[in-house]
């Protein structure tokens, strides 16, 4: 019985890493996200305030004109920084998904190992036992 609740306790402290890690690493990885989003969220805001800027200093349709395709061009490079911001979060997301599974996976495969090696303990105890 105190063999059997070895095992459980040593797999409760592998199981409880495992989770730690995970925790970890889905930690750092929305971290990462919400700071890239930030960053392009106040280029954004700063592009967009300045043709704000430059349009308040239009008095004319000629002016208005003149401005215009800067607007277009700002609108232009925000969805593309919005859009570039996105994919490198989106591929943030993958790489630490791989990771998690990557440890899931361990786990899974010690937690098997150590099963099959307690199963040979026994059938190896029982068949002594029965000779």
């Amino acid at each position: 019985m105190n063999q059997f609740n070895d095992q459980f306790t040593k797999t409760t402290a592998q199981f409880a890493d495992v989770a730690a890690n995970v925790n970890r690493l889905a930690l750092e990885n929305a971290q990462k996200a919400f700071g890239l989003q930030l960053a392009a969220i106040e280029e954004n805001t700063t592009a967009a305030f300045a043709f704000w800027g430059e349009l308040t200093n239009v008095r004319d349709l000629d002016g208005l004109k003149e401005v215009m395709p800067k607007g277009a061009q700002i609108a232009r490079a925000s969805t593309e920084r919005s859009m570039g911001t996105m994919q490198e979060v989106i591929a943030n997301t993958v790489k630490t998904n791989e990771a998690i599974g990557s440890l899931a996976k361990g786990q899974f495969e010690s937690a098997t190992a150590q099963a099959k090696a307690q199963v040979e303990n026994v059938t190896k105890a029982a068949s002594k036992a029965a000779k």
